[in-house]
């Protein structure tokens, strides 16, 4: 096995607070739209923890921005512009997903310190941390304190506009999780990509010459 470093210390504690808080506001949240279903603490507690929850993950989720905005793992989503290459990297890991790997094909993509996302990861992983998760946030600290952001609220459409975007982003990543755990059990064994988040090495069987 050839092994490469390419998860460093601070990304994979900002990994397992991030995947820890997610799950618990996944949780937390049930609990508050279904009060009178789930039994697991009451209503107010729920909404205790959640609102503790959120702000952490805020607070985590500016410290991972700032990371990749201030340090070189920036080139980690972009280590070249080139579009036509991009595009055919990205045909060949589709292909790999829904055919090759069936097949015992080998991944087209090799991890590098500097390249550990394929095309499908890179683009995947800027519109969750980009777009979906600052609306998560945003919409969450709306319905914190609706008398606060009173105005906001009222320019989006109302509280039930916001309270449905806030919802429908949470079943979203309901399922990015999930999806995402399965994902992570396609290495060369469905353990490895779960061990490399855990010692920072991703291993890959090295190509016979």
């Amino acid at each position: 096995m050839q092994r490469t470093y390419v998860h460093p210390l601070p990304v994979r504690i900002w990994h397992w607070i991030n995947a820890l808080g997610f799950v618990l506001l996944i949780i937390t949240g049930l609990q508050i739209r279904y009060a009178d279903i789930v039994g697991l603490m009451s209503f107010e507690m729920a909404i205790k923890f959640h609102n503790w929850i959120g702000f952490t993950l805020m607070a985590n989720y500016f410290i991972w921005l700032l990371f990749y905005l201030l340090t070189d793992k920036v080139s980690v989503y972009h280590p070249e512009l080139d579009a036509r290459k991009y595009f055919r990297d990205t045909l060949r890991q589709i292909r790999f997903y829904s055919y090759g790997i069936f097949r015992g094909e080998p991944n087209p993509h090799h991890v590098l310190p500097y390249a550990k996302f394929n095309p499908l990861q890179k683009v995947m992983y800027q519109i969750v941390m980009l777009l979906i998760v600052p609306v998560q946030f945003g919409t969450g600290l709306l319905l914190w304190d609706i008398d606060r952001f009173s105005s906001w609220v009222e320019a989006l459409g109302g509280v039930r506009v916001v309270s449905t975007v806030h919802v429908l982003v949470f079943i979203f990543f309901a399922s990015f999780i999930l999806i995402h755990v399965y994902l992570g059990s396609l290495g060369h064994t469905a353990s490895a990509h779960f061990k490399a988040m855990m010692t920072g090495y991703e291993e890959e069987m090295e190509e016979a010459p």
